[in-house]
């Protein structure tokens, strides 16, 4: 047996949890580039913009950062608020995982 097939408490295998961390973070790329689509803010818009509040990220890292959907909760939160997001809905999140052919109501 595997070590990525041994079963977490939650029942899940670590392949598993891996292919829903994933999926997460392509949610959080997919929400970031839609949002900044929406706005026509580049990586070097969104960077000055950080800048603007005191956050220093340059350009290629934010690219980075979105398009692995990996960043912090702090991060996220301040882009949120220099791209003047007002909430993310529960039922965009849902639609994200449904595009993507994954159903959440598991």
């Amino acid at each position: 047996m595997c070590s990525s097939d041994l079963n977490h408490s939650d029942g899940l295998t670590a392949k598993q949890t891996n292919s829903a961390s994933a999926d997460w973070r392509q949610v959080v790329q997919r929400l970031l580039k839609a949002e900044m689509s929406k706005r026509g803010v580049k990586y070097q818009d969104l960077s000055e913009r950080l800048v603007s509040i005191g956050v220093n990220q340059s350009a290629d890292n934010l690219r980075n950062k979105v398009n692995k959907g990996i960043l912090g909760a702090d991060l996220l939160l301040q882009i949120m608020y220099v791209l003047n997001m007002r909430r993310i809905e529960r039922d965009d999140i849902v639609d994200m995982f449904s595009d993507m052919g994954q159903d959440l109501s598991q």
